[in-house]
């Protein structure tokens, strides 16, 4: 019983999409395009990992974004409004989500050696159902197929409840949450596994805490990864990750300590 039987994975920023890049664009021009209204890129990535249409509301609770919405329309964001943008929002994103399916280097490779180990591999996202299933195809057309996936309203909430997660594995036949490692590069993704009773570990470098494309990541000087890294792993153990790693493609000693844990009964 004391033994590591899944991994429950994330998708953008963990999986695939280097930088957490396709849902954080198209928020901005989401709102763009329905309220002709500008938010940044930095306040799209504060509710980062959330369901969709929760990210959306969130984001108009913003001090920043609410103090410039009532500015402009008078008052804060309704649900109709939220609605309006969630609706601007899903043909936008189902377009784009494709283009960022390619996994992450070295990410297949992890998956590869958890398989090896008898450890089943499970996943969830902050995307609704109708982009995810455009995304998983388009995914496992470059070798990803996870054995479980589940979507944002899927369940009775998303992020940061523990029920995707759960949902997880309840398909999978898991016979003890602690034998689950919940991976995601977001604050309400650490949430949702500590929630569902799971190891936790944050990756800091390829997804949401850092947000850039793996291109604009090597551009910078060893000095600014540093900075951004140390500010990365902060905020993913501030969130409670039991461990936090710069990627998938590192995360293998981490789950090796993790499977070590669990023979000594240890639980998280």
């Amino acid at each position: 019983m004391n033994h590591i039987e899944a991994v429950i994975l994330d998708w953008a920023g963990t999986v695939v999409d280097y930088g957490s890049v396709a849902p954080t664009t198209i928020f901005v021009e989401a709102f763009k395009q329905a309220y002709n209204f500008d938010i940044s890129l930095a306040e799209a990535r504060v509710p980062m990992g959330m369901g969709k249409w929760d990210h959306i509301k969130t984001l108009g609770q913003l001090p920043s974004v609410d103090q410039r919405w009532q500015a402009q329309f008078g008052q804060s964001m309704t649900d109709d409004t939220v609605d309006e943008i969630y609706r601007t929002f899903m043909p936008l994103q189902k377009a784009k989500v494709a283009q960022h399916a390619t996994p992450i280097a070295g990410a297949l490779d992890t998956i590869a050696w958890l398989k090896a180990q008898d450890i089943k591999i499970g996943s969830c996202s902050g995307y609704p159902r109708e982009v995810m299933e455009i995304l998983v195809p388009a995914a496992a057309e470059h070798g990803y197929n996870p054995d479980c996936w589940v979507a944002s309203d899927d369940t009775v909430g998303s992020r940061p409840g523990p029920w995707m997660a759960l949902e997880n594995v309840q398909k999978l036949g898991i016979k003890d949450v602690a034998n689950c490692i919940k991976f995601d590069d977001s604050a309400p993704g650490i949430t949702e596994g500590l929630r569902a009773g799971m190891w936790t570990v944050g990756l800091a470098v390829t997804g949401n805490a850092i947000g850039l494309t793996e291109s604009e990541w090597r551009d910078l000087s060893s000095e600014e990864q540093n900075a951004l890294k140390t500010k990365a792993y902060t905020e993913l153990y501030q969130a409670g990750a039991h461990f936090v790693v710069d990627s998938l493609a590192d995360a293998i000693p981490v789950i090796q300590h993790i499977m070590a844990n669990r023979a000594r009964q240890l639980r998280p």
